[in-house]
């Protein structure tokens, strides 16, 4: 048709421009959520597997122990304890063994339970001092609620504790636990430099993320003497 100006985009650069604007149009939205929920951050820093203080989980009203073991005071008086994030995310998949049985009296600093993967093995120690009520039968029948929900459905004992508030007075909790742990990546990132010097230097390289992140379930790469080393130096 007369008046009509037909322009071929194929043969100008229209269709790069297509390309931009449709490109455009799917990242600006998705950049607006992933800045609007964090979740969706920590989700895609657990998909690149590394450990920070942002990605750990640690709720407020728990108490920490040095042992990386929590203690949670119900309404009814007894405790639920268990094992932390931290602890979990260097370990990876592990199962409990040499559990408690209700009934028994612990103190604080008592091993509690042991954790092992592939013949290597950690001792857990107690957060409280109390009597064994209860056994999450959870942990024993899916382990993996242990990495997967440590605070939750991953608890390990409910206690009948005996001197709550003289055991706990100088526990971590909220704002001070997130620095607790901080510090603890930092002091977790030496004790890896030495122990792999020592036992397994080869093996150095494969610790850290590039940029010096800790990797998720670092011990479950390593030999048994580094997990002594961990216990020994570390954990104790």
């Amino acid at each position: 048709m007369e008046g009509l100006l037909y322009i071929n985009i194929f043969e100008t650069k229209g269709m790069e421009y297509l390309i931009i604007i449709g490109f455009l149009i799917i990242l600006i939205p998705f950049w607006i959520i992933i800045n609007k929920n964090t979740g969706v951050v920590d989700k895609i820093h657990k998909a690149l597997g590394v450990i920070n203080s942002r990605i750990l989980r640690i709720p407020q009203g728990l108490f920490f122990s040095r042992n990386h073991t929590w203690a949670y005071l119900e309404k009814s008086g007894s405790a639920k304890i268990g094992l932390d994030d931290f602890l979990m995310q260097i370990v990876g998949d592990v199962k409990v063994s040499h559990l408690k049985s209700p009934g028994e009296k612990i103190w604080k600093g008592d091993t509690l339970a042991g954790i092992d993967q592939n013949g290597k093995g950690l001792r857990i120690f107690s957060p409280i001092s109390g009597e064994i009520m209860k056994i999450n039968p959870a942990i024993t029948e899916n382990p993996g609620i242990l990495n997967s929900d440590p605070y939750g459905n991953g608890w390990v004992y409910t206690v009948r504790p005996s001197d709550w508030k003289a055991e706990t007075n100088n526990y971590y909790l909220a704002a001070e636990a997130t620095r607790w742990i901080s510090n603890e990546i930092n002091r977790f990132k030496d004790f890896l430099a030495l122990s792999l010097a020592k036992h397994s230097p080869e093996t150095e390289v494969v610790t850290f993320q590039e940029g010096g992140e800790l990797r998720q379930n670092v011990l479950s790469e390593l030999d048994g003497e580094i997990w002594k080393d961990f216990q020994d130096t570390f954990l104790n």
